[in-house]
């Protein structure tokens, strides 16, 4: 473990924004050096921390106790409190600085919280709490497979205005394992190179006459090469596990055209328009087989007024739909009869995952 390398905040502090949004593989050091990092800053000035989760069980029972374990266990808690204290104690949504007396068996902690655990599920409860001395503000596992809350972005500003309320020095992280490039956020905060970001690079977003910086790492594997020693547990030839190995965005494997398509083939086309993506789908029968074939638009994108077209945005015309799981036209509800018997093929595996995460904007809309 002494030869291991973890990931470093020096590259992106460096741009001094506001918005620190860092995603990469798994276990690679971001949520180690972001809470380093805030427990520093206490160390300089005082302030505290807020760690956000999704969900309120992120923080029950030992999910929220073991969150600073590896700073303990490797003496950063001394060694920032200057040896004053040397663990940490989680209580009620806030963590206190410790020190355990084994002889006399009982517990000192710090007179006031370090950081304070904030969750999107709990924001009601929240609002009327006044946090002055947070400057640091860390959201981990912002990035997930599973459905995101329906206008969650805005959950998490609201968040953000109960904490910063009128200042203009707080510092937020959000960290995130490359699990799935379809994401909320990336939209509604206008990050539109996200999918063609290379490992290591960093991108800084400006906003509001450059006052609003947003800095995107795409963090890069910390033992580049080397690799980690628990890769060996992981060296299946499987897609799915190169995001533990080496940050590479988790995809997962479909099934892929089963013959070639000819135009006659074609009996109905449709469109998803699903973030920066269009796609083309086609309902195919060849030789007594119906199959659904979805492939990336290529060429010019016009939209003739009887084509049926999906789209996350509201349009009055009765030919644009945005839920695909909703059938109003008989066509529609072929199509989607096609899915559910798993008669779907794609272009590649990308394809797939766009068409997966679309399906997912659907089912939030429930």
């Amino acid at each position: 473990m002494s030869s291991m390398k973890f990931y470093s905040l020096n590259k992106i502090l460096k741009e001094d924004a506001q918005y620190n949004i860092i995603f990469g593989e798994r276990s690679n050091g971001k949520t180690y050096a972001s809470l380093k990092y805030g427990l520093e800053q206490w160390a300089k000035d005082g302030s505290q921390m807020g760690i956000i989760r999704r969900w309120q069980e992120d923080f029950k029972g030992k999910r929220g106790a073991n969150l600073f374990n590896a700073l303990v266990q490797n003496g950063e808690i001394s060694k920032i409190t200057k040896g004053k204290w040397s663990s940490i104690y989680y209580y009620s949504n806030r963590w206190f600085f410790s020190n355990y007396d084994e002889v006399k068996m009982k517990r000192e902690i710090s007179e006031e919280p370090f950081a304070f655990a904030f969750s999107l599920s709990n924001m009601e409860h929240d609002k009327s709490v006044s946090y002055p001395k947070i400057k640091t503000i860390i959201f981990d596992e912002f990035l997930t497979r599973d459905m995101y809350f329906p206008e969650e972005f805005v959950i998490f500003t609201n968040v953000i205005s109960t904490i910063v309320r009128y200042r203009d020095d707080v510092k937020i992280f959000m960290l995130g394992n490359t699990v799935n490039k379809s994401c909320p956020y990336f939209k509604e905060m206008g990050l539109k190179h996200i999918s063609f970001m290379n490992k290591g690079e960093i991108e800084v977003y400006k906003y509001g006459d450059g006052k609003l910086r947003v800095a995107v790492e795409y963090a890069d594997s910390p033992n580049r090469g080397a690799g980690k020693p628990s890769d060996v547990y992981f060296a299946f030839d499987n897609p799915k596990l190169k995001m533990i190995t080496g940050g590479a965005w988790e995809i997962a494997l479909y099934p892929h055209k089963p013959f070639n398509i000819r135009p006659k083939d074609i009996i109905f086309k449709f469109f998803i328009l699903f973030e920066v993506y269009t796609l083309q789908g086609e309902i195919i029968e060849q030789d007594g087989n119906l199959i659904l074939y979805i492939h990336e638009k290529s060429g010019e994108i016009k939209f003739p007024e009887t084509d049926l077209v999906y789209t996350t945005d509201y349009d009055p015309r009765p030919n644009w739909r945005r839920d695909i799981t909703r059938p109003y036209f008989p066509i529609e509800k072929k199509i989607l009869e096609l899915f559910k018997n798993e008669k779907v093929f794609y272009q590649d595996n990308e394809v797939g995952e766009i068409v997966r995460n679309y399906f997912q904007w659907c089912k939030s809309l429930k």
